[in-house]
Protein backbone atom coordinates (compact mmCIF):
# COMPACT_ATOMS: atom_id res chain seq x y z
CA UNK A 1 0.00 0.00 0.00
CA UNK A 2 1.45 3.04 -1.10
CA UNK A 3 1.92 6.10 1.89
CA UNK A 4 0.78 9.04 1.47
CA UNK A 5 3.47 12.01 1.00
CA UNK A 6 5.15 13.62 4.12
CA UNK A 7 5.72 17.09 5.07
CA UNK A 8 9.42 16.71 3.82
CA UNK A 9 8.17 14.76 0.59
CA UNK A 10 5.81 18.07 0.17
CA UNK A 11 8.78 20.45 0.26
CA UNK A 12 11.28 18.32 -1.67
CA UNK A 13 8.94 18.90 -4.63
CA UNK A 14 7.92 22.74 -4.24
CA UNK A 15 8.82 24.06 -7.79
CA UNK A 16 9.66 20.59 -9.09
CA UNK A 17 6.11 19.45 -10.25
CA UNK A 18 2.91 20.62 -10.10
CA UNK A 19 0.29 18.93 -7.84
CA UNK A 20 -2.94 18.18 -7.87
CA UNK A 21 -5.20 19.11 -5.13
CA UNK A 22 -9.38 18.29 -5.05
CA UNK A 23 -11.78 19.24 -2.14
CA UNK A 24 -14.10 15.78 -1.45
CA UNK A 25 -16.99 15.74 0.90
CA UNK A 26 -17.36 12.19 0.46
CA UNK A 27 -16.19 8.73 0.94
CA UNK A 28 -16.96 8.01 -3.40
CA UNK A 29 -15.12 11.29 -4.14
CA UNK A 30 -12.53 10.42 -1.81
CA UNK A 31 -12.48 6.83 -3.15
CA UNK A 32 -12.30 8.43 -6.86
CA UNK A 33 -9.39 10.94 -6.52
CA UNK A 34 -7.80 7.70 -4.73
CA UNK A 35 -7.94 5.68 -7.64
CA UNK A 36 -7.26 8.97 -9.58
CA UNK A 37 -4.33 9.34 -8.39
CA UNK A 38 -5.11 13.10 -6.98
CA UNK A 39 -2.04 13.60 -4.69
CA UNK A 40 -3.80 16.42 -2.09
CA UNK A 41 -7.36 16.29 -1.05
CA UNK A 42 -9.07 18.82 1.06
CA UNK A 43 -12.13 16.91 3.18
CA UNK A 44 -14.16 18.19 5.93
CA UNK A 45 -13.02 16.79 10.00
CA UNK A 46 -16.08 14.29 9.64
CA UNK A 47 -15.25 12.71 6.57
CA UNK A 48 -11.20 12.38 7.88
CA UNK A 49 -12.88 10.89 11.49
CA UNK A 50 -14.99 8.43 9.26
CA UNK A 51 -12.83 5.07 9.85
CA UNK A 52 -13.78 4.10 6.13
CA UNK A 53 -11.56 7.00 4.92
CA UNK A 54 -8.56 5.78 4.98
CA UNK A 55 -9.57 1.96 3.82
CA UNK A 56 -10.24 3.49 0.64
CA UNK A 57 -7.81 6.25 0.06
CA UNK A 58 -5.16 5.23 1.93
CA UNK A 59 -2.38 7.54 -0.15
CA UNK A 60 -3.78 10.64 -0.81
CA UNK A 61 -2.16 13.75 1.16
CA UNK A 62 -4.78 14.84 3.65
CA UNK A 63 -5.98 17.85 4.73
CA UNK A 64 -9.12 18.58 6.96
CA UNK A 65 -9.80 22.37 7.80
CA UNK A 66 -10.85 23.81 11.49
CA UNK A 67 -13.92 25.74 10.23
CA UNK A 68 -13.98 29.17 11.37
CA UNK A 69 -17.39 29.23 13.66
CA UNK A 70 -17.08 25.42 14.60
CA UNK A 71 -13.22 25.74 16.32
CA UNK A 72 -12.61 28.90 17.77
CA UNK A 73 -10.30 29.29 20.70
CA UNK A 74 -6.99 27.90 20.37
CA UNK A 75 -7.20 25.25 23.13
CA UNK A 76 -10.74 24.19 20.52
CA UNK A 77 -8.66 24.30 17.42
CA UNK A 78 -5.37 22.28 19.22
CA UNK A 79 -7.89 19.40 20.48
CA UNK A 80 -8.94 19.11 17.41
CA UNK A 81 -5.73 19.37 15.23
CA UNK A 82 -4.82 16.38 17.42
CA UNK A 83 -7.81 14.11 16.84
CA UNK A 84 -7.44 14.86 12.93
CA UNK A 85 -3.72 13.82 13.35
CA UNK A 86 -3.92 10.76 15.20
CA UNK A 87 -6.85 9.23 12.78
CA UNK A 88 -4.60 10.15 9.57
CA UNK A 89 -4.57 13.60 8.45
CA UNK A 90 -1.59 14.67 7.25
CA UNK A 91 -1.52 18.35 7.62
CA UNK A 92 -4.23 21.29 9.12
CA UNK A 93 -6.04 23.55 6.86
CA UNK A 94 -5.98 26.37 9.27
CA UNK A 95 -8.11 29.94 8.80
CA UNK A 96 -7.39 31.28 11.99
CA UNK A 97 -5.28 33.81 13.18
CA UNK A 98 -1.09 33.27 12.89
CA UNK A 99 -0.82 33.05 16.50
CA UNK A 100 -3.14 29.67 16.22
CA UNK A 101 -1.07 28.77 13.57
CA UNK A 102 2.11 28.95 15.68
CA UNK A 103 0.34 26.94 18.41
CA UNK A 104 -0.54 24.42 16.37
CA UNK A 105 3.56 24.38 15.00
CA UNK A 106 4.67 24.35 18.31
CA UNK A 107 2.90 21.25 18.93
CA UNK A 108 4.55 19.58 15.62
CA UNK A 109 1.73 19.76 13.86
CA UNK A 110 1.74 20.95 10.44
CA UNK A 111 -0.60 24.02 9.16
CA UNK A 112 -1.71 25.07 5.99
CA UNK A 113 -3.03 28.86 6.55
CA UNK A 114 -4.84 31.20 3.76
CA UNK A 115 -4.46 34.52 1.67
CA UNK A 116 -5.70 36.44 -1.18
CA UNK A 117 -9.25 35.85 -1.10
CA UNK A 118 -10.59 34.52 1.83
CA UNK A 119 -14.32 33.76 1.67
CA UNK A 120 -14.89 34.45 5.65
CA UNK A 121 -12.84 37.61 5.49
CA UNK A 122 -13.97 38.74 2.04
CA UNK A 123 -15.72 41.97 3.70
CA UNK A 124 -12.19 43.11 3.95
CA UNK A 125 -11.05 43.36 0.91
CA UNK A 126 -13.94 44.19 -1.15
CA UNK A 127 -16.05 40.90 -1.44
CA UNK A 128 -16.02 37.92 -3.23
CA UNK A 129 -13.71 39.51 -6.19
CA UNK A 130 -9.91 39.32 -7.00
CA UNK A 131 -6.89 40.10 -4.56
CA UNK A 132 -3.91 41.66 -5.48
CA UNK A 133 -4.56 43.27 -8.39
CA UNK A 134 -3.54 46.92 -6.96
CA UNK A 135 -0.39 47.50 -5.13
CA UNK A 136 -2.17 47.53 -1.94
CA UNK A 137 -3.64 44.72 -2.22
CA UNK A 138 -0.87 42.94 -3.67
CA UNK A 139 0.87 43.96 -0.66
CA UNK A 140 -1.54 42.67 1.89
CA UNK A 141 -1.86 39.25 0.37
CA UNK A 142 2.48 39.55 0.89
CA UNK A 143 1.90 40.35 4.31
CA UNK A 144 -0.38 37.54 4.90
CA UNK A 145 1.97 35.02 3.52
CA UNK A 146 5.09 37.00 5.95
CA UNK A 147 2.64 36.28 8.84
CA UNK A 148 1.34 33.03 8.11
CA UNK A 149 5.68 32.21 7.71
CA UNK A 150 6.77 33.83 10.49
CA UNK A 151 4.02 31.07 12.63
CA UNK A 152 5.68 28.05 11.34
CA UNK A 153 2.69 27.16 8.51
CA UNK A 154 4.24 24.78 6.04
CA UNK A 155 1.51 25.90 3.26
CA UNK A 156 -0.97 28.42 2.22
CA UNK A 157 -3.91 28.42 -0.41
CA UNK A 158 -3.84 31.51 -2.05
CA UNK A 159 -7.29 32.59 -4.17
CA UNK A 160 -7.87 34.03 -6.55
CA UNK A 161 -4.68 35.92 -7.04
CA UNK A 162 -3.21 37.61 -10.46
CA UNK A 163 -0.92 34.74 -11.72
CA UNK A 164 2.04 37.29 -11.76
CA UNK A 165 1.96 38.28 -8.21
CA UNK A 166 1.07 34.79 -7.11
CA UNK A 167 4.46 34.02 -8.50
CA UNK A 168 6.78 36.74 -7.67
CA UNK A 169 5.36 35.62 -3.81
CA UNK A 170 5.89 32.26 -4.41
CA UNK A 171 10.25 33.21 -5.10
CA UNK A 172 10.04 35.13 -2.12
CA UNK A 173 8.44 32.53 0.21
CA UNK A 174 9.18 29.47 1.67
CA UNK A 175 5.59 28.23 1.78
CA UNK A 176 3.51 25.33 0.11
CA UNK A 177 1.44 27.35 -2.20
CA UNK A 178 -1.96 25.91 -3.27
CA UNK A 179 -3.19 27.89 -5.75
CA UNK A 180 -6.69 28.47 -6.14
CA UNK A 181 -7.48 30.45 -9.11
CA UNK A 182 -3.92 32.41 -8.42
CA UNK A 183 -2.20 30.37 -11.68
CA UNK A 184 0.41 28.25 -12.50
CA UNK A 185 3.38 29.85 -10.57
CA UNK A 186 2.81 28.08 -7.46
CA UNK A 187 3.09 24.77 -6.14
CA UNK A 188 0.00 22.86 -6.54
CA UNK A 189 -3.20 23.47 -8.07
CA UNK A 190 -6.71 23.51 -6.12
CA UNK A 191 -10.05 22.79 -7.12
CA UNK A 192 -13.55 21.73 -5.50
CA UNK A 193 -14.94 18.38 -6.93
CA UNK A 194 -18.43 20.15 -7.88
CA UNK A 195 -16.66 22.44 -9.92
CA UNK A 196 -14.48 19.54 -11.97
CA UNK A 197 -17.49 17.44 -12.02
CA UNK A 198 -20.06 19.76 -13.65
CA UNK A 199 -22.37 19.88 -10.44
CA UNK A 200 -22.22 23.69 -9.71
CA UNK A 201 -25.50 25.54 -9.92
CA UNK A 202 -25.39 29.48 -10.33
CA UNK A 203 -21.93 31.40 -10.06
CA UNK A 204 -19.24 29.86 -11.41
CA UNK A 205 -15.86 30.87 -10.21
CA UNK A 206 -13.75 32.13 -13.26
CA UNK A 207 -10.67 29.28 -12.31
CA UNK A 208 -12.91 26.28 -12.11
CA UNK A 209 -13.26 23.54 -15.07
CA UNK A 210 -15.37 21.08 -15.41
CA UNK A 211 -14.35 17.54 -16.60
CA UNK A 212 -18.27 16.31 -16.63
CA UNK A 213 -21.45 17.04 -16.40
CA UNK A 214 -22.75 15.20 -13.08
CA UNK A 215 -25.62 18.04 -13.06
CA UNK A 216 -27.68 16.76 -15.98
CA UNK A 217 -27.07 13.19 -14.61
CA UNK A 218 -28.31 13.79 -11.73
CA UNK A 219 -31.33 16.35 -13.08
CA UNK A 220 -32.23 12.85 -15.18
CA UNK A 221 -31.60 10.55 -12.07
CA UNK A 222 -34.04 13.20 -9.67
CA UNK A 223 -37.09 12.62 -12.49
CA UNK A 224 -36.06 8.52 -12.13
CA UNK A 225 -36.38 8.95 -8.44
CA UNK A 226 -40.08 10.86 -8.50
CA UNK A 227 -41.09 8.48 -11.22
CA UNK A 228 -40.22 5.46 -9.06
CA UNK A 229 -41.70 7.11 -6.16
CA UNK A 230 -44.65 8.21 -7.76
CA UNK A 231 -45.11 4.20 -9.08
CA UNK A 232 -44.53 2.93 -5.27
CA UNK A 233 -47.31 5.53 -3.95
CA UNK A 234 -50.08 4.61 -6.40
CA UNK A 235 -49.61 0.86 -6.04
CA UNK A 236 -49.79 0.91 -1.97
CA UNK A 237 -53.01 3.40 -2.99
CA UNK A 238 -54.48 0.39 -5.98
CA UNK A 239 -53.16 -2.51 -3.63
CA UNK A 240 -50.98 -4.13 -5.82
CA UNK A 241 -47.78 -3.92 -3.11
CA UNK A 242 -47.37 -5.70 -1.71
CA UNK A 243 -47.77 -8.68 -3.38
CA UNK A 244 -47.35 -12.50 -2.45
CA UNK A 245 -44.07 -12.56 -3.22
CA UNK A 246 -43.44 -9.74 -0.56
CA UNK A 247 -45.31 -11.24 2.18
CA UNK A 248 -44.10 -13.53 5.20
CA UNK A 249 -46.12 -16.89 4.57
CA UNK A 250 -47.71 -18.65 7.61
CA UNK A 251 -49.18 -22.29 7.53
CA UNK A 252 -53.01 -22.14 7.59
CA UNK A 253 -52.28 -24.44 10.99
CA UNK A 254 -50.87 -21.73 12.88
CA UNK A 255 -53.09 -19.22 11.77
CA UNK A 256 -56.01 -21.28 12.49
CA UNK A 257 -54.61 -22.03 16.23
CA UNK A 258 -53.70 -18.08 16.38
CA UNK A 259 -56.69 -17.19 15.82
CA UNK A 260 -58.82 -19.39 17.97
CA UNK A 261 -55.97 -18.44 21.28
CA UNK A 262 -56.76 -14.66 20.17
CA UNK A 263 -60.44 -15.23 20.45
CA UNK A 264 -60.13 -16.55 23.59
CA UNK A 265 -57.71 -14.21 25.67
CA UNK A 266 -58.73 -11.27 23.77
CA UNK A 267 -61.39 -8.59 26.33
CA UNK A 268 -62.88 -7.35 23.06
CA UNK A 269 -63.21 -10.25 20.58
CA UNK A 270 -63.52 -9.38 16.55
Amino acid sequence: MTQPMTIADLRALRGKKQLSMLRVDTLDEAAAAEQAGIDMVSVPPSLLLNPGFRSIAPSVFACPGLDLGVYITEEECLRAAFQLIGAGADMIYCPQRPQTIRRLTEEGIPACGHTGLIPSKATWTGGFKAVGKTMETARLVWQQVRALEEAGAVAAEIEVVPEEIASEIAAHTSLFLISMGAGSGCHAQYLFSEDVLGQTRGHVPRHAKAYDNFQAELEKLQKARVKAYQSYKDEVGSGAYPGPEHKVPVKASVLSEFRSWLQETSSDPR
